[in-house]
């Protein structure tokens, strides 16, 4: 698939791109990595989906994980917006998306100790 220019600015209001739902259908962390799946990568080879879900199949594939951030971010949408669109994609199996796990399943001080700085960096974005 040929790589896609990213994009300069939104010509659709945001809200019509998540036909005015603001809820997401499945909660997704703002760290949270994305994936592009097999079945993605198919539906979007054939033009399926609208620009910003190929844009999206196409940022996340080839091992080329996203975070939820750096997708709003890269494609200058809302976050709310992103998280929509992604978590859409993710209800239909075009994308897969991996949670973060929490701080309390961490044992390792020096783990836990640098998350809370990524975490503290992030808030300050």
């Amino acid at each position: 698939m040929p790589e896609r220019d990213e994009p300069t600015g939104a010509l659709v209001r945001p809200y019509a791109v998540t036909r005015g739902r603001t809820r997401p259908k499945l909660e997704i962390a703002l760290e949270a990595l994305v994936e592009t799946t097999v079945r993605g990568r198919s539906g979007m080879s054939r033009g399926q989906g609208g620009s910003e879900h190929q844009y999206i199949a196409a940022m996340c594939d080839g091992g080329r994980v996203q975070s939820l951030a750096e997708i709003a971010a890269r494609m200058q949408l809302p976050l709310g917006v992103a998280r929509v669109i992604v978590a859409d994609m993710a209800s239909d199996g075009l994308l897969a998306v991996y949670e973060p796990t929490s701080l309390e399943d961490e044992t390792d001080a020096v783990g836990t100790e640098l998350l809370e700085r990524v975490l503290s960096g992030l808030r300050r974005l």
